[in-house]
């Protein structure tokens, strides 16, 4: 396993994080999702520690917290502490049916943190994400909220999930501004079917030092191949039966998940250890999360550590997943044409 830099601070984090998505069994959109028991969680646990992996990534949404609860009790049980393995939780989306059980603002963050620190049998959460923006709370409370828990030691550091680069820009001014804080990261979902980070997200990380981590490396599984069979019948169940999240143009996507199929026979892999070892040779990636509902799943993952596509295999992939070039960048290449 290689270990990089995460982002500004002095952590050093494999290239791989382990998603606890599937970790519980909730209720809603979690039933298809989620799932795994405490035993199941433990075998999970010990193939990603024996694999180098040494940070793990939940939320206080996950299965209702049971995805914390499942993590806190199969690290306790494997005698696993922070230093073979850290825990990234986040905080933001709704937690119960109360006016405050929602948001950023100071009484949410701190009572949720409270909470995951119990689920987690732990004294401190190594990564609080701010699990998405919240425009009715004032950043500069949500900041000074995340800095006093940092102070107090319950948090190591702390992050962003899915901000845009302007939330993330604005959110540093305000940290070096007043001495608090600072972001040493932002989870962002990034894949051969989504390379939207490409223009700003990761123009703005590497300028302010942020590391990148990545959801949904396979956009819901979508690259694995198993969803874009061509006859509907022979299609395979899964989470994007039921939810189509993150959403795919299955028109542009459909031919890149063809050429991840051909490459992998090529190469004696799946269409998913080929679409995961084009993710870790890009230089936005920092660490890429990976979640599995079994030991096989997680393996299959991390072979593509040791993957090397050649330059022709790459160049087919990043013609057939170029993004569309948005406003104001195609102003930019149209005006470049005098220049060449």
């Amino acid at each position: 396993m290689q270990y990089v830099r995460f982002g500004r601070s002095g952590l050093r984090v494999s290239r791989y994080t382990l998603g606890a998505m599937t970790f519980g069994s909730g209720e809603g959109i979690w039933s298809s999702i989620a799932g795994l028991s405490v035993d199941e969680a433990k075998r999970i646990i010990s193939v990603a520690l024996e694999n180098g992996i040494n940070l793990v990534d939940s939320a206080d949404v996950y299965s209702q917290g049971q995805s914390e609860t499942v993590l806190g009790q199969a690290l306790k049980a494997l005698q696993v502490d922070e230093s073979k393995m850290m825990v990234a939780t986040k905080v933001r989306l709704r937690t119960g049916s109360g006016p405050n059980e929602v948001g950023l603002g100071r009484s949410h963050i701190i009572r949720t943190v409270e909470k995951s620190l119990q689920r987690l049998q732990r004294d401190h959460i190594d990564l609080l994400q701010l699990h998405d923006r919240d425009n009715l709370t004032p950043l500069d409370e949500t900041l000074r909220a995340l800095d006093d828990l940092v102070m107090q030691g319950k948090v190591r550091h702390i992050g962003a999930c899915n901000f845009s680069a302007a939330e993330m820009v604005q959110a540093d001014g305000f940290s070096q501004q007043h001495g608090k804080a600072r972001f040493t990261s932002n989870q962002v979902h990034y894949s051969l079917a989504c390379r939207d980070i490409e223009f700003d997200i990761a123009k703005a990380a590497q300028q302010s030092d942020h590391a990148l981590m990545i959801w949904s490396p396979l956009s819901g599984g979508y690259l694995s191949g198993k969803y874009a069979i061509k006859h509907e019948d022979d299609k395979q169940q899964g989470r994007r039966s039921k939810l189509n999240f993150p959403p795919v143009d299955v028109a542009r996507v459909d031919p890149i998940v063809d050429e991840l199929i051909a490459i992998g026979r090529e190469m004696g892999c799946s269409a998913a250890t080929v679409a995961h070892a084009w993710l870790l040779g890009r230089a936005e990636v920092t660490t890429v999360i990976i979640g599995a509902k079994n030991e096989q799943q997680l393996l299959q993952n991390l072979e593509a550590q040791t993957l090397v596509l050649s330059d022709e295999q790459l160049q087919k992939l990043n013609l057939l997943s170029q993004p569309a070039i948005p406003y104001p960048y195609w102003m930019q290449l149209f005006h470049d044409k005098d220049r060449i």
